[in-house]
């Protein structure tokens, strides 16, 4: 299948996870894609797995520099790109009685400076007509308990999609978000207890209008379609969270 032969696609946070996911549907559509992360390890088994039309660049998005270095690997391997995916984030349990200012400071740094200025440094690559996706959270729409900061940031994005919709739609770009609901991604299991991770994963079933947990590919399919497919939606936020935060 090649349904996205001959695009250019840029990924943060793309070494495993929803970001991942969602490249592994587009190399194996036939896209050439960029990901990006911090960690070398995870990047070098990601590219493995994803082949000869995978880009794997380790960087900071909190670091201007690191993406200044990003923008110039994505020129040189790819030119200009036909879909950027804002998705690198990190989502640490934060109980409001022990939130200190440097957890709040990188929360937000990596979130939410990070996601602008990626947007920012990777704007003049965009082609006419290409597709920016942000990842928010259903966390920023309704209230869970120790993710206030994680929340607020989401929140943030939401409103980057509009306002830089508004910003770039002169150029034919459109920019969405897509909202994940609880995701089996892994990463409870590398945040918390195994017993604590069962008690969060039985609960948010529970909640769910679907009683159970969304796929990474799931959300893949979710944010490709807003890229390439939804060529008459900008500024929209698409829920991909089992009903959660709409029924």
């Amino acid at each position: 299948m090649d349904k996205y032969s001959g695009k250019n696609v840029v990924i943060t946070g793309g070494g495993s996870g929803m970001g991942f996911a969602l490249a592994k549907l587009l190399v194996d559509g036939g896209a050439r894609v960029v990901i990006t992360g911090r960690s070398q390890d995870t990047l070098d088994a990601a590219r493995e797995r994803l082949g000869e039309n995978a880009v794997a660049v380790q960087g900071d998005v909190s670091s201007l520099p690191d993406l200044d270095a990003l923008a110039t690997r994505v020129k040189d391997e790819l030119g200009t790109i036909e879909a950027l995916f804002v998705n690198a984030g990190i989502a640490p349990p934060t109980p409001f009685e022990s939130m200190t200012e440097e957890m709040y400071d990188e929360l937000f740094a990596i979130n939410v400076k990070g996601a602008y200025f990626t947007v920012h440094k990777l704007a003049p690559l965009l082609s006419t007509g290409a597709g920016v996706v942000f990842t928010t959270s259903a966390a920023n729409v309704i209230g869970m308990l120790d993710a206030s900061v994680y929340a607020a940031g989401k929140a943030a994005l939401r409103s980057m999609a509009r306002s830089f919709s508004r910003e770039l739609l002169p150029r034919g770009i459109r920019v969405n978000a897509i909202s994940p609901g609880p995701i089996d991604t892994g990463v409870l299991e590398h945040t918390m207890s195994k017993e604590a991770a069962e008690q969060f994963k039985a609960e948010r079933v529970a909640d769910n209008p679907m009683r159970r947990f969304g796929t990474t590919e799931e959300i893949a399919v979710a944010a490709a379609f807003l890229a390439f497919d939804a060529t008459y939606t900008a500024g929209a936020e698409l829920a991909v969270d089992g009903g959660f935060t709409q029924l």
